[in-house]
């Protein structure tokens, strides 16, 4: 009931995200190529363009995870494989940025990173299933129904 909405939250605002971060280093890239600065000596056009360079890496690690989230969404079935663990990644990722950017940008940045934080690990909880404990049986554990907990008899020989 939860599970779908939540899904969709976390792709727009991952979609969102990855753009924001992409236009965000793009824009960084131009102030630094036009206004010639460097730093300890390093070249401004190659700080410029490896700016642009991570911008769009982020933006398109972000709108990958996004995409997850909304496949996610839309087959409304959890996550497996390699996107479980991209998810993952990104909730990693936002623990770890939010841990920088309470103390270089502030702490409205900060909210919005555990904010993201929990909407990632809320979508990959809710999905979660819970195992059954082997002693019990699909069937109910009636007997006579060959329930596949049950150990084949042992082979005897002639």
């Amino acid at each position: 009931m939860i599970r779908r909405p939540v899904a969709w939250v976390v792709a727009v605002v991952l979609f969102a995200e990855a753009f924001g971060i992409a236009a965000l280093n793009w824009f960084l890239g131009v102030v630094v190529d036009r206004q010639e600065m460097s730093l300890a000596g390093l070249d401004p056009h190659m700080m410029s363009v490896s700016s642009k360079i991570g911008g769009i890496a982020f933006g398109l690690y972000f709108a990958l995870c996004g995409l997850v989230a909304l496949l996610v969404a839309l087959r409304d079935r959890p996550p497996a494989g390699f996107g479980r663990v991209l998810l993952i990644s990104a909730a990693v990722v936002h623990g770890l940025l939010g841990a920088f950017t309470v103390g270089l940008v502030g702490w409205p940045a900060f909210l919005f990173m555990v904010l993201v934080l929990a909407l990632i690990v809320l979508l990959l909880m809710t999905y979660d299933r819970p195992a059954e404990p082997a002693d019990t049986a699909p069937g109910g554990g009636r007997s006579g129904e060959g329930s596949p907990v049950t150990s084949p008899p042992a082979p005897t020989t002639p």
